[in-house]
C-alpha cells in the first residue's frame, strides 16, 4: 500500500497541487465514509439496543436522535486530525479548517445536550404528578444556556481568543442581555410562581376573557401556555399574563365532584296568592308534599287558634301561599333527585323582585362535573319545573310575543263586535 501511495505520489510530482488536491479528496471521503459508518451502523445500532432495553429513559434518548447527533462528531474528529496530514497544505488554511471543525463540534454536541434534556422532559411526562409539575420551562431555560455557551465558545475557536475573555465582556452587556431576554426572564419567574404555587396544570380548564381563552389547557412551555377552546381553536398565552392578570381556574370544580346549577325560574306576581282549603287539600296527591303539607297545616292551625284566642281579626290568621308552596315542592324535588349532589349546597330562594316578574333561584350542585351529563342534568330539572308551574295555579313571566298581541286583537275585535 505504501508502495502504491509512493508512486502515485511520484507521477503527480510534475502537476503543480495535484498530490494537495488528491490528499484533500481522501480526506473528504474518509471523512464521509466515517459519518457513514457511525450514523447508519453505530447510532443505529445503539439505538436497537436502546429500544430493546426494559427502561424507558433509554427509550427516549433514542427517540429524540442524542446518538445520531452526536455521529456527527466523528467526521468532524477525523477532518480536524487528518488536516494536519495533508501535504504542500497553506498553515492559515489548516488552522481555518480546524477551527471550523471544533465548531461544528460543539455546535453538534449543544444539539445532542439539547435533544437530551427534550427526552429528560419526555420521561418526567410519564410521571402521574407530571401534569401538576411541569418541568418544561426549566429545561428550555437549560437549553437556552446550552445554546449561549455554545455560541460563546464557538465565537471563541473561531476567532482564537479565550472563552473567558469573551465572557468577561458580557459584564459590560448585562443591560443590553436584560432587555433582549426581558420576556424570557418574565416568563422563568412565571413559570416559577405557577408551578410553586399550583396555579396551572397541564389538563386544568380555564377561562381567560381578556385573551379569548376557555377551554383545557394542553401545553405549558416557557414563554407560552396554549389552550384548546371548546370550539378546538388553540389560544396561545405569554406565561407572564397568568401572573399579571386575572384568570379562571375550573380545576376546584372537577375536584369537588359536583357542578353548580344556578338559575331562576320568574314567577308572575300576580298569580301569587293564597290557597283554598280544597285546593291545599288537592295538593297531598303530590308525595313530595305530604310531610310539608301536614306539617305547615299543624303549625298554622296552632297559630291561628292562638289568634282566635286572643280575639285578634281573622285577616292577622296566616295561610298557605301557592308560591311558598311551590318553592317547597321544588326543594323536595331537588332533595330526592338522583343526580343532585346532597352533600353540596342546596337552596331555593326568591331575589328581589323585578320588571322580569319575581325570580325563584335554584341553587344546587349535580352529582357530576361532566359538561355533557351536567347539562342533561340542568335540563331535565327545568323541563320538570316548568311543565309543572300551573299545578300551583302560578304563571311563568314572558315578554308579550306575536301569538299574545294577535289573541289580545282578536278579543279586542271580538269585544267591540259584540258591543256593536
Amino acid at each position: 500500500m505504501r508502495e502504491f501511495v509512493d508512486s502515485l505520489r511520484h507521477s503527480l510530482a510534475g502537476v503543480p497541487g495535484a498530490w494537495t488536491a488528491l490528499s484533500v479528496a481522501a480526506l473528504i471521503v474518509a471523512a464521509w465514509l466515517a459519518s457513514i459508518l457511525a450514523r447508519k451502523v453505530i447510532a443505529r445500532g445503539v439505538a436497537r439496543l436502546m429500544r430493546a432495553s426494559p427502561m424507558r429513559w433509554d427509550d427516549a434518548i433514542a427517540d429524540r436522535g442524542v446518538i445520531h447527533r452526536i455521529a456527527h462528531v466523528v467526521p468532524a474528529l477525523l477532518v480536524y486530525a487528518g488536516i494536519a496530514w495533508v501535504p504542500e497544505l497553506p498553515g492559515g488554511v489548516a488552522t481555518v479548517v480546524r477551527n471550523l471543525a471544533v465548531a461544528y463540534i460543539v455546535l453538534t454536541l449543544a444539539l445532542a445536550l439539547s435533544a437530551l434534556l427534550a427526552a429528560v422532559n419526555d420521561v418526567y411526562l410519564q410521571r402521574p404528578d407530571a401534569g401538576s409539575r411541569p418541568i418544561k420551562g426549566y429545561l428550555q431555560v437549560g437549553k437556552i444556556v446550552v445554546f449561549v455557551f455554545a455560541a460563546v465558545l464557538i465565537v471563541a475557536v473561531l476567532i482564537e481568543r479565550s472563552p473567558l475573555l469573551l465572557l468577561s465582556g458580557l459584564g459590560a452587556m448585562t443591560a443590553v442581555l436584560l432587555l433582549v431576554f426581558k420576556d424570557t426572564i418574565l416568563s422563568l419567574v412565571a413559570s416559577v410562581q405557577l408551578s410553586s404555587n399550583d396555579m396551572v396544570r397541564v389538563g386544568d380548564w380555564i377561562h381567560m376573557p381578556q385573551v379569548g381563552a376557555d377551554g383545557d389547557v394542553i401545553d405549558m412551555a416557557l414563554h407560552t401556555v396554549k389552550v384548546q377552546n371548546w370550539d378546538k381553536t388553540i389560544t396561545t398565552i405569554p406565561t407572564h399574563r397568568l401572573i399579571s392578570e386575572s384568570f379562571r381556574n375550573w380545576r376546584g370544580m372537577s375536584e369537588s365532584g359536583g357542578r353548580r346549577i344556578k338559575r331562576a325560574l320568574h314567577i308572575d306576581q300576580g298569580t301569587v296568592r293564597f290557597l283554598a282549603l280544597d285546593e291545599r287539600d288537592s295538593l297531598k296527591r303530590f308525595s313530595l308534599l305530604r310531610d310539608y303539607i301536614q306539617r305547615k297545616r299543624q303549625e298554622l292551625e296552632e297559630w291561628n287558634r292562638q289568634l282566635a284566642e286572643a280575639g285578634q281579626e281573622p285577616v292577622n290568621t296566616r295561610r298557605l301561599t301557592n308560591l311558598g308552596t311551590f318553592r317547597a315542592y321544588v326543594e323536595a324535588y331537588l332533595r330526592h333527585h338522583p343526580r343532585v349532589h346532597q352533600g353540596m349546597t342546596l337552596l331555593v330562594r326568591q331575589l328581589d323582585p323585578g320588571p322580569t316578574g319575581l325570580p325563584l333561584e335554584i341553587y344546587c350542585f349535580t352529582s357530576t362535573t361532566a359538561w355533557g351529563e351536567y347539562e342533561a342534568i340542568q335540563g331535565d330539572i327545568f323541563d320538570h319545573l316548568i311543565a309543572i308551574v300551573p299545578e300551583f295555579h302560578l304563571r311563568l313571566y314572558q315578554q308579550p310575543g306575536g301569538v299574545d298581541l294577535e289573541r289580545g286583537l282578536a278579543r279586542l275585535a271580538s269585544a267591540a263586535g259584540a258591543q256593536g
